[in-house]
């Protein structure tokens, strides 16, 4: 393979915190990279580095001649006023391309990208399809390398997906910062972890991300055992050192100087095997025995013209962990805040069991004030905080979340996303509930402590709802699913894939009903147009069929039958356990069934066309 991209001896520092130093790494072709790393790693800052937008201390950036670089941050940043067709042309002009290819190329991205109306304003857009605007503008340039930090924030399940196909299909290199595990497996060919702990800074497996867990639990083991050896050594060298010069019985310059390098060479191990200890979460219930904590009946619930929920029943008892599910507007947090009774549900009924306690993580972090101090923010009546029915001094509360001491005093407004995260974790620990309500809680926080919060809340003893677009915490976590689905559809599923099965063909369906719609308009069109066209001045004149035309007419009708017999083997597939089962197999078919659908659509088409004209 040959390498794209290559650094040298990187390093970075922001005042006295050091990020990393003496990182050398590089970055081949056909290759799709995974950069992980606990928060404050120096991730995006290397990635900012890659692309030339940030300087480095010292080091060196090599590019390969003639191959392109493209960078793409976490915030998606759009002109005033501009579409999303106008965007993609916008990214293209960078090309010495004619209009006519500019125009054409455009149209093809937005077809990739999912947009039904390429016109529709950028600002308008929500944060899932903006930022499937923002991969568009990179990808249809064609760059060599592509840089991505977060791709994956404010995509849904559904965008999620087709971000994995998307840059499966792309052809394109890339170098992509995540937290999602399963899309790391899904799309990584190498998995980059940056941290101290590793004598380079930093380790690199080639594979999945099951690869590189799998190759990292052999290091560890292997780096434990140098520790012992090392620890035995030393043992023996420091009862040698502590003879003194008649117990060595010899001057032995050299062998004191070996000494105290193993000494060295051991509490270095140790220094890098301790690395920074995970968040600590534990999460306190109140021990309630009660049965059911909430029941909701027939819920319904229509938001700016939008049904969103429809005849909904749940129970919620202290061993319930309920994922909420379903795509961007299908209405999750309105559920989530419903059952919580932050909000009013327009139909049926919510009850909570009496004197029910509950502690609801907010996805917008909204109840954080951020002119708040970090302090106040984690011990808001002094400098202790009482937890579980025991004090806590705040800075020893503070260094639980990853704090350090000299933070105290900085304003919420200046923490970093995962920083806020993990204060509203600590918020949520001093509170005793029944029941916890969590709408995307993995949002900028890093996989150890993404593993951490799972630990914690399965071994809860309480009952959780959680909102994630984190799969491989719902899968682990989740007992049971609400699905939300288009216009107001909403189901109970035993399983994530059950859900997204079910979303499949609820989405099949919508299709089929939009596209019989317009089939059913360009038809009323054409009949309007062969009658305004029957009467001329002549009489009547007919356009008329050539012989081929004529041969494709008389076969039309078998054509039509084959694929009808084809869509109907299809659908009944649709309700074969051992394909809906299978995320793969149902994603094929769906796609299949989408195609084939369309293929009726156009031969009906052709055909009261060609009916027409003869």
């Amino acid at each position: 393979m040959a390498v794209l991209l290559s650094a040298r001896d990187l390093e970075k520092s922001f005042g006295a915190h050091v990020l990393f130093q003496g990182l050398s790494l590089a970055f081949h072709d056909n290759e799709s990279v995974g950069l992980i790393g606990p928060n404050g790693a120096g991730k995006s800052t290397l990635l900012k580095i890659l692309a030339g937008s940030e300087p480095c201390d010292l080091g060196t950036i090599e590019i390969a001649r003639g191959k392109h670089v493209a960078y793409l941050a976490q915030e998606d940043r759009f002109d005033n006023g501009i579409t999303a067709f106008g965007a993609l042309k916008q990214a293209l002009s960078a090309l010495p391309l004619d209009e006519h290819e500019i125009d054409s190329g455009a149209a093809i991205m937005a077809s990739k990208l999912g947009f039904e109306n390429p016109d529709v304003k950028a600002d308008t857009l929500s944060g899932g399809w903006r930022k499937r605007l923002a991969i568009g503008c990179k990808l249809i340039v064609k760059p060599d390398l592509l840089l991505l930090d977060e791709p994956t924030n404010h995509l849904d399940l559904a965008g999620i997906a087709w971000l994995e196909s998307f840059l499966n299909d792309s052809g394109t290199a890339f170098v992509m910062i995540s937290h999602d595990r399963y899309f790391l497996e899904n799309v990584c060919s190498r998995i980059v972890e940056i941290n101290r702990r590793y004598p380079e800074g930093f380790y690199s497996v080639p594979g999945k991300y099951s690869d590189f867990l799998e190759s990292r639990e052999a290091w560890l083991t292997a780096e434990q055992r140098r520790e012992q050896r090392l620890a035995n050594v030393v043992r023996q060298e420091i009862e040698w050192l502590r003879r003194g010069p008649q117990g060595r019985r010899c001057k032995a310059v050299g062998k004191i100087k070996q000494a105290h390098q193993k000494i060295d060479a051991l509490s270095d191990v140790r220094d890098r095997l301790s690395g920074r200890d995970p968040v600590q979460i534990d999460f306190a219930a109140t021990g309630r025995k009660t049965q059911d904590l909430i029941i909701a009946q027939q819920v319904g619930h229509t938001l700016g013209g939008n049904r969103l929920l429809n005849k909904l029943d749940v129970q919620i008892t202290p061993a319930t962990r309920l994922g909420i599910v379903g795509n961007n507007g299908s209405g999750k947090t309105t559920l989530l805040k419903i059952l919580a009774k932050e909000l009013q549900q327009d139909e049926g009924n919510v009850r909570h069991v009496t004197g029910l306690r509950t502690a609801v993580f907010d996805q917008k972090r909204e109840k954080l004030n951020p002119e708040d101090t970090l302090r106040r923010a984690l011990a808001p009546d002094g400098d202790t905080v009482l937890v579980q029915g025991k004090g806590m001094h705040v800075v020893g509360w503070a260094q639980r979340f990853l704090f350090r001491t000299d933070q105290l005093e900085s304003k919420l407004s200046t923490l970093s996303g995962g920083e806020r995260a993990r204060v509203m974790l600590a918020a949520l620990m001093r509170q005793e509930a029944d029941v916890l309500f969590l709408d995307e809680p993995t949002n900028d926080l890093d996989i150890p402590s993404i593993e951490m919060l799972e630990v914690a809340l399965a071994e809860f003893n309480g009952a959780v709802v959680v909102i994630s677009h984190d799969r491989n915490l719902l899968e682990k976590l989740c007992t049971e699913f609400v699905g939300l689905h288009p216009g107001g559809g909403c189901g109970i599923y035993t399983d994530l894939w059950q859900w997204q099965a079910a979303e499949d063909r609820a989405r099949v369906d919508l299709s089929r009903q939009r596209k019989a719609e317009k089939s059913a308009q360009k038809k009323t069109n054409t009949d309007e147009t062969v009658n305004a066209q029957t009467d001329n001045k002549s009489g009547t004149a007919k356009a008329g069929l050539s012989k081929e035309e004529e041969r494709e007419w008389r076969q039309m009708e078998r054509k039509i039958l084959s694929a009808e017999e084809k869509l109907e083997t299809l659908q009944k597939q649709l309700n074969d356990p051992a394909i809906v089962s299978n995320r793969e197999k149902m994603h094929a078919l769906c796609t299949e069934l989408g195609e084939t659908q369309t293929e009726v659509e156009q031969l009906y088409e052709r055909w009261q066309e060609l009916d027409n004209r003869r």
